[in-house]
């Protein structure tokens, strides 16, 4: 499986296709992400530049800019405005933006009159921050709609998909999508598990590259962002085995529903193209979710280095002329997805005792832990240096603790005392 995993071979799925090279992706989060950024970047200078305008720039128009910021992008967002399809398209978009725009300006007129701040908000602000609002969005959108559909042609921004379950309606399933979805999915391989029971059928047309047993590290190594179930109904303790397989990944799970006789409400549908899909598990945040948490967690971890720089730069000095060494310690721990990454501490430890891989749990007295290492472990002040890996986008300040690679319960790995760790 290893070598079945790095092979460039995994990549197409039509058995007659030669292989084509793998592009460079585009991680479409990371596109809506840089959008909202700008949006809310756009929003809050025009508040200010309308109020410089007006001659009306206070603290207080200085406040109402942030806000006019959260409004536009919180009504935008309402709007769908924040999605690869809809930014594809620049017309309606800038209509979008339009009445979102339009929304936050009314409500902050309703709380001028409110709150009785006519003296710094005036008609000719309120005009001037719609203008230049509209007028800059409109702007960003037409360059962007371009790239996004040049992207999408290259193949850049498609969503790595695989099929499980093979057969016919693995093969209808994908020649559906390549003629609707309009480049949104790359199919990356098909898993079945029939070829520990019996032998793939000659006539199906795309290839088979693992079983269910493949699949969770084929998944992990990829990247892969979605999963689609086309096993039918009546195998429904599959389906289940499957399931219980799957709930760990940070993967979207869809079952294929373009040939179920089962028809439920349209809202119940999720589409990619023209096929219709039951949604069964979805990542631990959607696009719009994910910028806004990334944005939260790097503007707070770089207000908390610089409030927290002088205790931060004391620290370091008290590590660095206690005892002989760096200053920082890096660990490697499984991040998001299982990924392995480098988590920055201020060294606790003496050099030459120092535990990478946290092999040995630290004791109450441990001789390896230095005087210095004992206050900044209870005070946990040995944990600050991890703000600049939230900063790298490795960890987030609210989030599932992530482990040393050799962390122990007892004589036991968490992974196998933890179902599902």
């Amino acid at each position: 499986m290893p070598k079945l995993m790095k092979s460039a071979a995994v990549i197409p799925v039509a058995k007659e296709m030669a292989v084509p090279e793998r592009v460079t992706p585009i991680d479409q989060p990371v596109v809506v992400g840089s959008v909202l950024a700008v949006d809310i970047i756009i929003a809050g200078g025009a508040a200010l530049l309308a109020a410089a305008a007006t001659s009306t720039t206070t603290l207080t128009t200085f406040l109402l800019s942030l806000m006019l910021s959260g409004l536009v992008v919180f009504f935008a967002q309402k709007f769908y405005a924040y999605t690869i399809p809809a930014l594809r398209q620049p017309v309606r978009q800038t209509l979008r933006m339009g009445l979102a725009i339009a929304i936050s300006a009314v409500l902050l007129v309703s709380l001028t009159w409110l709150f009785q701040l006519e003296a710094h908000v005036s008609r000719a602000f309120v005009l001037g921050w719609f203008g230049f609002t509209l007028a800059a969005t409109a702007a960003v959108r037409l360059p962007l709609a371009i790239a996004i559909r040049r992207w999408a042609a290259e193949g850049r921004l498609a969503r790595r998909a695989v099929v499980v379950g093979g057969g016919r309606l693995a093969d209808d399933l994908i020649a559906t999508l390549r003629r609707s979805s309009k480049g949104d999915i790359k199919v990356c391989g098909v898993f079945d598990d029939r070829a520990k029971d019996r032998a793939a059928d000659p006539a199906d047309r795309y290839r088979v590259i693992g079983t269910f047993e493949d699949m969770e590290a084929f998944c992990r190594a990829e990247e892969i962002d979605l999963i689609i179930v086309t096993l039918p109904a009546s195998a429904e303790e599959r389906i289940l085995m499957l399931m219980k397989k799957l709930w760990t990944l940070p993967i979207d799970v869809r079952i294929a529903a373009h040939q179920s006789k089962l028809r439920l409400r349209p809202r119940a549908y999720t589409y990619i193209g023209d096929v219709p899909f039951l949604a069964i598990f979805d990542k631990p945040l959607t696009d719009w979710g994910w910028a806004i948490k990334s944005i939260e967690d790097r503007v707070i971890a770089v207000l908390a280095l610089i409030v927290l720089s002088p205790v931060m730069l004391g620290v370091a000095i008290a590590v660095k002329y206690t005892s002989k060494g760096p200053i920082l310690f890096r660990q490697k721990r499984h991040g998001f997805n299982n990924q392995l990454i480098d988590v920055y501490k201020f060294r606790s430890m003496y050099t030459d005792m120092c535990d990478a891989t946290a092999t040995k749990q630290v004791t109450k007295g441990d001789p390896r832990v230095t005087p210095v290492g004992r206050f900044i472990r209870k005070s946990s002040l040995d944990e600050l240096p991890q703000l600049f890996n939230v900063l790298k986008g490795e960890l987030s300040l609210v989030g599932p603790r992530p482990h040393a690679t050799a962390c122990k319960a007892g004589e036991r790995l968490y992974n196998d005392v933890v179902d599902g760790y």
